[in-house]
């Protein structure tokens, strides 16, 4: 194990969540299945170990006490549109979609569905270049790439 790994706690469907997961990402896996002590034999989830694109995480069902919000995400870094439409339709699918790649999956985690190349595109000393690319993102739900692409060229 990793000395930090993000821990997710779910209200009793951890288990249909990391089968979603590991079946919207390609090489990921379920690693290890822990069972509530409380109930021997009735086959109740406690964790489930998985990964995600070689990403290591820990889903817990803590029950109905905490829910996800936006104040965590995970963001997918996506390399062309096409991946980015498939990640989008995937995990937005009964989610809510939200603003600048932002969505909320059916169980409430918040992701943004991210080009790898956004960070670099607004990381320039020239502010008035920076807010021309965040101006382009800000009229998006889903990224689309090649209108940031433009707005980074200065078209």
């Amino acid at each position: 194990m990793r000395l930090i790994t993000p821990f997710l706690w779910f209200d009793g469907n951890a288990e249909e969540a990391v089968e979603f997961y590991c079946s919207v990402f390609p090489d990921s896996e379920i690693t290890r299945v822990s069972y509530k002590p409380d109930e021997p034999g009735a086959g109740s989830v406690l964790t489930i170990e998985f990964k995600l694109r070689g990403e290591e995480f820990i889903a817990l069902n803590g029950g109905p006490q905490f829910q996800f919000s936006e104040a965590l995400s995970l963001m997918v870094a996506c390399e062309t549109q096409e991946e980015i439409d498939y990640y989008w339709d995937k995990l937005a699918k009964d989610g809510v979609p939200m603003a600048c790649g932002w969505l909320k999956d059916r169980y409430g985690l918040a992701w943004q569905i991210t080009p790898a190349e956004f960070l670099d595109m607004i990381d320039s000393e020239d502010m008035e270049h920076n807010s021309r690319v965040m101006a382009a993102m800000n009229t998006m739900i889903k990224f689309d790439l090649e209108a940031l692409r433009a707005a980074n060229r200065g078209e």
